[in-house]
């Protein structure tokens, strides 16, 4: 998983990586219920020690598939996930949660923001904000034609 540079001169160091003043100011969503929550483990790992990066995007999909299923009990098929930059690495042991916000019902497609933050397994644990993403997904019947989303939840 490659992490995303510091672009502010007056980083701080969060977990021995470098952190810049937007991510600094993310709060971790305590009033909140995660659409997913799962501990990392070592199956996930890459050869360097973290997780996958494409391990943390398919629970990325699935979170944004719960969510869009409050809208939709049919078939979601997604077809974008807007750019996703890993700010902090995620760690075997790691209590990983996926929060989901609806941003936009469309006619045949529901947008999801997924944020992912990491507790640290850990004496102390710690928060960190690892990324995020914007999901697009289409309703379609059996044959992958369109259709129209009867907004209920």
């Amino acid at each position: 998983m490659a992490l995303a540079e510091s672009e502010s001169s007056d980083a701080r160091d969060i977990g021995g990586f470098p952190m810049n003043a937007e991510q600094a100011e993310q709060c971790y969503p305590s009033d909140r219920q995660p659409s997913i929550r799962i501990i990392m483990m070592p199956r996930d790992t890459n050869p360097f020690g973290t997780i996958f990066g494409g391990v943390i995007l398919s629970y990325i999909d699935l979170s944004a598939a719960i969510e869009g299923q409050r809208y939709h009990s049919g078939r979601l098929v997604t077809v974008a996930m807007d750019q996703v930059v890993f700010k902090q690495p995620v760690f075997v042991g790691d209590l990983v949660s996926f929060f989901t916000e609806t941003v936009r019902i469309g006619k045949t497609s529901v947008t999801v923001k997924v944020s992912v933050w990491a507790k640290r397994h850990s004496t102390s644990p710690t928060f960190v904000y690892v990324t995020e993403a914007l999901v697009t997904m289409v309703a379609v019947d059996d044959q992958f034609k369109k259709l129209t989303i009867q907004k209920h939840s």
